[in-house]
């Protein structure tokens, strides 16, 4: 079964249909490649994918953990390469809402760095990843 259905929409914009949830998302091109900028890039949404899956498997840790980490946060910033136009790296750093124990934080910094993103990704992409913990 898919997973989503995208439609061009002209103008350099598509959308996203999640088909399971019938959420949408839009993407635009970036201003930097003839977008204008005005919603996530696809590349955007691969930065950000990676974000967000590593805090979803940390989440499924810190559940079996029985500890909560709600509200933590993690700020994405994709860097470009040209010949051929490229991702050539992503920095997050997280901001975490836990006071964890030393062992805790190993255990979540590790699981973060398993998710299935992380290990989709090219390995040319630098990946910088920080964690501040509270």
């Amino acid at each position: 079964m898919a997973t989503s259905k995208v439609t061009y929409l002209g103008d350099l914009r598509t959308t996203s249909i999640h088909l399971q949830s019938g959420i949408e998302s839009i993407t635009d091109a970036p201003k930097d490649n003839n977008g204008k900028g005005a919603a996530f890039s696809p590349t955007d949404m691969v930065a950000n994918s990676l974000a967000t899956c590593m805090l979803t498997v940390m989440g499924i840790k810190a559940r079996d953990l029985e500890v909560d980490f709600s509200g933590s946060t993690a700020e994405v910033t994709k860097i470009m390469a040209t010949d051929p136009r490229r991702i050539s790296e992503i920095h997050i750093t997280f901001q975490m809402n836990l006071a964890a124990d030393e062992k805790t934080k190993t255990i979540l910094e590790r699981t973060a760095m398993t998710c299935p993103v992380f290990y989709s990704l090219h390995p040319d992409i630098k990946k910088e990843i920080v964690f501040n913990w509270k």
